[in-house]
């Protein structure tokens, strides 16, 4: 910060100096054992450019890789959440028949929800602002989606004669209905934030200025929890999502065995006979 500052001052007296770098697309924060994934390219309502891309998956293995994180909370800087794919810089690569193009599903889009739904913690969605196209898909492949007042969602593909990616037509249809999600694709309908509490696709609505302290604090008492547990949790609900009943419940039992060797189970079960908290430590 101090360099920062510095820098400003130095441009402001007229001072010769080394040009300004360029802000990080992605910016991570930790506070104890919660990590908070910012999308920063508020000048570009959070868009989804090359950068961003590169920098943002590096990001989340690496926060699936920690143990030291126990719960992560995805937003974005200024007014926005995440306007999806950047249209100016599609445009040019289009143009220049880029081979890019063609694989950014593949090796982004794919790649940021397996990343997300196979996270091995909780991952909260504190949408600041619209969330389009991608950056609605990013929002449902989350846990849970907590919404500020100015939230919107809208799946806008079919308006540049695209289909959905970001698992969309995977997830949406698990939160709303394969009636609601279908009218939102086909027609690019936008649904602001209330509506979106309604109708199951958002967990909690809160002003504006307090979705931030509510996105902290849902995650630091995520972060106190069983994760070892939250990761089963997450697996079991993602396999049933695919699978008959025989399947599943074959994949519960296996969660449970697993979950009943575990040092968090034994504490649980003791802190309940000694009537006291439990403390766990996410084994």
């Amino acid at each position: 910060m101090t360099s920062d500052m510095t820098g400003e001052a130095t441009r402001r007296s007229g001072a010769s100096g080394p040009p300004p770098t360029a802000p990080p697309p992605v910016l991570v924060t930790d506070a104890a054992a919660v990590r908070t994934v910012t999308l920063n390219r508020p000048g570009s309502f959070n868009s989804f450019d090359l950068a961003m891309k590169s920098a943002l998956l590096d990001a989340l293995a690496e926060t699936s890789a920690d143990p030291a994180v126990r719960a992560v909370v995805i937003t974005g800087s200024g007014r926005a959440f995440c306007a999806g794919q950047d249209l100016k810089e599609h445009l040019a690569l289009v143009a220049a028949r880029d081979p890019r193009v063609a694989t950014t599903v593949a090796e982004f889009y794919n790649v940021l929800v397996t990343l997300l739904t196979e996270m091995p913690k909780p991952v909260i969605a504190a949408v600041n602002g619209p969330a389009a196209g991608a950056g609605a898909g990013l929002a449902y492949a989350c846990d849970l989606r907590l919404a500020g007042r100015s939230a919107s969602f809208s799946l806008a593909f079919a308006g540049v004669a695209l289909s959905a990616d970001t698992g969309a037509s995977f997830t949406l249809p698990r939160l709303v209905g394969y009636g609601r999600a279908s009218k939102m694709m086909l027609l690019g309908e936008k649904v602001h934030a209330d509506e979106a509490l309604r109708i199951g696709m958002v967990d909690e609505v809160l002003p504006d200025e307090e979705l931030a302290g509510r996105a902290a604090t849902l995650a630091a008492r995520m972060a106190e929890g069983p994760t070892r547990a939250y990761r089963w949790i997450k697996a079991s609900l993602r396999h049933a999502a695919g699978s008959d009943l025989a399947s599943t419940l074959a994949f519960e039992d296996r969660a449970q065995v697993d979950c009943f060797a575990s040092p968090d189970h034994h504490e649980a079960i003791q802190a309940f006979v000694d009537k006291r908290p439990a403390r766990f430590t996410g084994r």
